[in-house]
């Protein structure tokens, strides 16, 4: 029976997928699967070929092999490992090289055998590379091809760099890369301009040769992708999609992965439910979109032809649970953030006492505030709440080059201006401007530089924060020092961030708290600067008085948005707080036209902000509320 439960769960995906609480569950499990394999080969006197893969995803796969050498005695000498890929061109002694990553990750740490790795060569004339695919296919074969491989996915559906296109039987090659996995990559070279546009990958067909295929994937960020190669249909659009051809391969996801496979995200359409408020909300909004109506609108016919006639039976009439999902939404639209006194709040999402709070505005990078709540963040102002916001980071690693020139050029013609002493001055620029000449991709900038380009978006954020109305003395700078310090080193302690995170909630003592909930930031500072925050908050929860009456609520940037179901306040914008934000946004120049790292959408930040919140208004206009220019949503955090 339970067999036959799981298949009827299961029934929309294609190939085999283990789901684990969290990455780090979920690497430790694969790395004891490839743990067991090396002993099992050691017995039996039989090499181990394992083809590996790089990128953020197993990263604590091999931390933890690492870990089983150390302390556990595992030994790795009879091992041959084979990688997916690398760049072309790409010297291995590169800071992006997979040599390099391969080296620090893993086998700088274990005792394998330096002539039992392989990986691409990254320095091969164009003419040489055919001949060492071949030979790379070759030396594969001799050894009984590959024991296990172990990839990734990128968010084009590739698996190595086999990109869009790639054919089912592909073997190894020189291939060209998408752009979207050229922006991706951005980061790790100092702009996309620096990415290599070609790579050499082992083929699909070689992957499918291997006896065992795990497929890791975490974050909500690559839960589309994830849908689409267990549940889609075979493409070489997605070339993940052609490892449902195998019977060997098991796709291993974390909760965030896995949120956008059907048994997770609708199961209402595989499977009877526990209907609880949650999930009867999530449901109905579902239904209403699906069938595209008002939610008041939706009938028992919908409800029967959409996989929720147990919602019907159990909670009906259909009728009272539209009513009653309709007033849930309603009740979360308030043109009061911060509580409107004197008022019945029983319906209302925040109290309307105290009616002036003392709120704080935590923002991750110097413009998150504006670009993502800068509406609310002017309502608040207005309606004569003590608001103050937190810069949590310079910032400085997204401002051009150009900029710092430009801005010492300023700064030397203003203070001859007023007849002072250039000599510094101009001893700066022309070592800035040596340096920046010779600068090589992502190659970090000196501590003058960074200066610079911090005092750079420092000062567009006092700008912005003006004119959303704060005084000069509610604008903190934190400077957290897991910033800069993450330049120079990944393992990084966050202590001194959370005392310092501490200090100032204890110094403000907050009855409201916003922050960054957008977990899906390709660049990952808005989870530390959260994390950091949720810390101080529950630290200071158990001595604090205060923290009883505090709340946290959550925001989301440019990149995503909380879904209707998410959704516990709705703050609507007329079309005048719009051109408001837009303005305040308009502050930061430095990230206007292009900025330094635009992620994967071409739009600039001001009009993704606002093509976000007017879709958000569209949503509910369509679910049968009113009509807004835009809304910017919270969800609340209890911590």
């Amino acid at each position: 029976m339970a067999r036959l439960n799981l298949l009827e769960e299961t029934r929309f995906e294609k190939l085999p997928v283990t789901v684990y609480k969290n990455s780090k569950a979920a690497s430790l499990a694969v790395a004891a699967r490839i743990a067991t394999l090396i002993k099992e080969k050691q017995e039996k006197g039989e090499q181990a070929v394992l083809g590996l893969a790089t990128g953020a995803t197993p990263v604590q796969v091999y931390a933890e092999l690492v870990r089983l050498h150390r302390e556990e005695g595992l030994s790795f000498q009879n091992v041959t490992t084979f990688n997916l890929d690398e760049y072309y061109p790409m010297q291995p002694d590169s800071a992006q090289s997979y040599v390099t990553f391969m080296n620090k990750n893993l086998f700088d740490h274990i005792d394998i055998k330096r002539e039992n790795i392989n990986i691409p060569d990254g320095t091969l004339d164009l003419s040489d590379i055919p001949t060492y695919c071949m030979e790379y296919e070759r030396k594969i074969s001799e050894l009984g091809g590959l024991d296990f491989q172990l990839l990734g996915i990128g968010r084009t559906g590739h698996i190595g760099f086999n990109e869009p296109g790639s054919a089912p039987n592909s073997g190894t090659r020189l291939v060209t890369l998408d752009d979207l996995t050229r922006r991706d990559a951005s980061r790790d070279f100092g702009g996309k301009e620096n990415v290599p546009t070609k790579a050499i990958t082992m083929g699909i067909g070689t992957i499918f040769k291997a006896r065992e295929i795990i497929l890791m994937a975490w974050s909500p960020v690559k839960a589309e992708i994830v849908k689409k190669a267990v549940e889609g249909e075979m493409s070489s659009d997605v070339p993940a999609t052609f490892l449902q051809l195998s019977d060997n391969v098991e796709f291993v996801l974390d909760e965030g992965a896995a949120s956008e496979l059907t048994r997770f995200n609708t199961p209402w359409l595989v499977k009877d439910c526990v209907w609880n408020s949650k999930t009867i909300k999530k449901a109905v909004i579902w239904l209403a979109q699906t069938v595209k109506k008002p939610i008041l609108k939706l009938t028992e016919e919908d409800y029967n032809n959409h996989g929720m006639a147990q919602l019907a039976t159990e909670k009906g009439p259909v009728y009272n649970i539209n009513i009653d999902i309709f007033n849930q939404l309603q009740h979360t639209i308030t043109g009061w953030p911060g509580g409107k006194p004197n008022a019945d709040d029983s319906q209302r999402p925040e109290r309307a006492v105290p009616a002036r709070k003392n709120a704080i505005i935590f923002s991750p990078h110097p413009d998150d505030d504006v670009i993502s709540m800068g509406g609310t963040f002017i309502r608040l102002a207005d309606q004569g709440h003590n608001v103050h916001v937190a810069y949590q980071t310079s910032g400085n690693t997204a401002v051009w080059d150009d900029d710092v020139l430009r801005y010492i050029e300023f700064a030397t013609d203003f203070t001859k201006s007023l007849n002072l002493g250039t000599q510094k001055l101009e001893a700066l620029y022309n070592e800035t401007r040596r340096f920046i000449a010779a600068k090589k991709p992502n190659q970090i900038d000196t501590e003058e530089i960074r200066t610079i380009k911090g005092l750079i978006r420092k000062g567009e954020a006092i700008a912005g924060a003006r004119f959303a109305g704060l005084p000069d003395e509610n604008i903190h700078f934190q400077d957290l020092p897991f910033y800069d310090r993450g330049k120079f080193s990944k393992v990084v302690s966050y202590e001194d961030d959370i005392v310092k995170t501490m200090e100032l909630l204890q110094q403000i003592k907050p009855h409201q708290v916003f922050a960054a909930g957008d977990f899906a930031d390709p660049h990952g500072t808005h989870k530390v600067c959260f994390d950091i925050i949720l810390e101080a908050l529950t630290r200071l929860s158990k001595t604090e008085e205060w923290t009883k009456d505090c709340w946290l609520w959550l925001y989301r940037g440019a990149w995503h948005e909380f879904e209707i179901h998410e959704i516990e306040m709705a703050v609507p914008l007329s079309p005048q707080e719009v051109i408001r934000k837009r303005h305040a946004i308009f502050k930061h120049q430095s990230q206007k036209d292009l900025p330094v790292f635009p992620g994967d959408d071409a739009r600039e930040f001001w009009v993704r902000a606002e093509d976000r919140t007017s879709e958000t208004a569209r949503k509910y206009d369509e679910l049968g509320l009113a009509d807004y220019e835009a809304i910017e949503a919270f969800v609340r955090w209890k911590f």
